[in-house]
């Protein structure tokens, strides 16, 4: 598994590598696909190896929905179903193929209890999804979606926001559109704004930040750091 340049990986040691490769077991997801409809999270817990997967909630009265999280390489879940064993009121969705680490929760219950190695891991991840849960709560609440993009922006070439960084690269603006809790063509209305101001170059499914200066200026009011 050291392949995949996983930090938890690179961490453990022979005989805790072992007991990953003895219970876990890769499986696949292609793009598009809605996956752990059959309550896969209440017996599996899941690392991901390579692609995006995003959890969302949808208002099924008007179809909107709303993104919470984007897991990528190393991102695990789900954490809430660790820790308290109650259903967690998300669904699935793959947006790129996607491979990831499949596991007993059973197995993982244990190591949480008795192995330091998974534990030095796994608690500042979850901590850092706490982060990024207030985060996400109180931009929607305080922040106009105008700036909420170009918060987003910034984030994604700050090699310090690990949940953003370069997390829009080849992303569709519908996509970007429900990470902010609006619509695609308020996303588009707003990037075709940045472009007339030169400040971004906006690509098919790619953003390229063209004047940084001029894009903090917009984000002056949020915390970024």
């Amino acid at each position: 598994m050291r392949h995949y340049g996983i930090e938890i990986f690179k961490e453990l040691d022979q005989s805790f590598e072992k007991q990953f490769l003895e219970y876990g077991k890769i499986i696949s997801f292609k793009k598009k696909e809605t996956p752990f409809l059959n309550g896969e999270l209440h017996k599996y817990f899941y690392i991901v190896l390579k692609g995006k997967i995003k959890n969302f909630q949808i208002n099924l009265d008007n179809a909107k929905e709303q993104t919470l999280f984007v897991y990528r390489q190393g991102d695990m879940f789900d954490t809430l179903v660790l820790l308290d064993g109650k259903p967690h009121d998300v669904m699935y969705e793959v947006l790129e193929n996607s491979e990831l680490l499949e596991l007993p929760i059973t197995k993982v219950h244990e190591w949480l209890h008795n192995n330091e190695q998974f534990n030095r891991h796994f608690f500042p991840y979850i901590a850092s999804q706490m982060r990024h849960t207030e985060d996400l709560a109180s931009d929607l609440s305080l922040y106009s979606t105008s700036e909420r993009l170009s918060k987003l922006l910034l984030q994604n070439i700050n090699p310090q926001k690990t949940h953003y960084y370069q997390l829009l690269q080849n992303l569709s603006k519908t996509e970007i559109a429900k990470l902010l809790g609006t619509v695609r063509n308020v996303v588009e209305r707003h990037l075709k704004e940045l472009e007339t101001q030169n400040i971004i170059k906006n690509q098919r499914k790619n953003i390229y930040v063209k004047d940084m200066q001029k894009l903090l200026k917009k984000s002056d009011k949020l915390l970024l750091n």
